[in-house]
């Protein structure tokens, strides 16, 4: 069964950025790296500083959109008081 991830990266300029996966570490790998979205190619290094696991695609992206909504407060407050949960350990 496939384990389904929205992620929030911190930019080097501090903004956030929200995505959707199936394999975090990959793909924070892939922005880090200038290969992610076009958003996160200028703003390296890029940090994790938000992850939330789900059974299903469809409340993955329901909550990545959720989060795309957010006012900066309302984001910065999700990564205060939501930690990082581990990718590796959910597999």
């Amino acid at each position: 069964m496939t384990t389904h991830w929205v992620y929030v990266v911190e930019c080097s300029d501090g903004t956030f950025y929200t995505g959707y996966t199936t394999d975090v570490a990959r793909r924070v790998a892939e922005h880090d790296a200038g290969d992610g979205a076009k958003y996160t190619r200028g703003r390296t290094p890029i940090e994790l500083v938000h992850a939330e696991r789900f059974e299903s695609k469809s409340a993955a992206m329901s909550r990545e959109y959720e989060i795309k909504q957010f006012s900066r407060a309302e984001k910065e407050r999700l990564v205060e008081e939501r930690p990082v949960e581990s990718p590796e350990k959910n597999r």
